[in-house]
């Protein structure tokens, strides 16, 4: 197994493949880290994935990894939809470059995340169609709900947020865009599997099962391609058995 070092345009990310048995025409996952967590913190998620003969790419989101600036937890906290923004529109930047290095010719691409990463796959599954499969583990699909819930808990910690009433209008504007709750139309029956601690306090548990609950009827011809694993002792941290589900959700539905 090959673990490289990249740089693609602005982007430092670990590629990983194995000689043997990843070709030009493998698979390929795109997997996103945490907040305040870097690329190298989901080689395990990689190398379950490559022994399936899959390649994988594992970027460093803006501001973080090799890409910190220096920010302590609240003035990241401040900046977290800008990551979660530029996170969507930089993987379609991979996707174009996958095509351009000849590493994706039959466009057989899934997309995965934990907890910051999950956020950014559901925004990248409302508005990118070439997403094969996804596998969102702590993820939020209510960006809106998820951001308002946020400043409240900044306000209760004493911070004044550093934004106007016409700024906060018009980020809510743009996460509404981008927010699946508010699209489910988006997921386009494309295969989903879900992981989340029901004790989550970081990322909550309960708006991402109800967006569960509410599309299933759309899924209702193929209700396999629609999963969602409950952990009801987890908090907000993926089991080894959720790790595992993630990945051979993955490789299955990119075989």
């Amino acid at each position: 197994m090959k673990v490289q070092q990249e740089q693609w345009g602005k982007i430092p990310l670990l590629h990983i493949y194995d000689e043997e048995t990843v070709t030009s025409a493998s698979p390929v996952v795109i997997f996103l880290h945490g907040f305040m967590s870097a690329s190298e913190h989901n080689l395990h998620y990689a190398y379950k994935l490559v022994e399936r003969g899959v390649r994988v790419l594992l970027p460093d989101a803006y501001l973080h990894g090799e890409r910190d600036e220096g920010l302590d937890e609240v003035q990241l906290s401040l900046r977290f939809w800008e990551v979660i923004l530029t996170s969507i529109e930089e993987v379609d930047f991979l996707h174009k470059q996958l095509i351009e290095k000849g590493l994706l010719p039959e466009g057989k691409i899934g997309l995965a995340g934990t907890s910051m990463g999950g956020i950014v796959t559901l925004g990248c599954l409302r508005v990118y169609p070439w997403i094969q499969t996804a596998s969102v583990m702590m993820g939020s699909p209510c960006y809106v709900e998820l951001s308002k819930a946020q400043m409240a808990q900044f306000e209760e910690r004493g911070f004044k947020i550093p934004i106007s009433d016409e700024e906060l209008q018009k980020m809510e504007q743009t996460l509404s865009y981008f927010d699946m709750s508010k699209h489910p139309e988006s997921m386009a029956n494309r295969p989903v599997l879900f992981w989340h601690g029901k004790k989550d306090h970081m990322v909550p548990f309960a708006p991402t099962f109800q967006f569960y609950e509410s599309i299933q009827a759309d899924y209702a011809d193929n209700p396999e391609d629609l999963v969602f694993i409950v952990d009801k002792q987890a908090g907000h941290k993926v089991s080894r058995p959720g790790m595992i589900a993630a990945t051979k959700w993955l490789a299955d539905h990119l075989a």
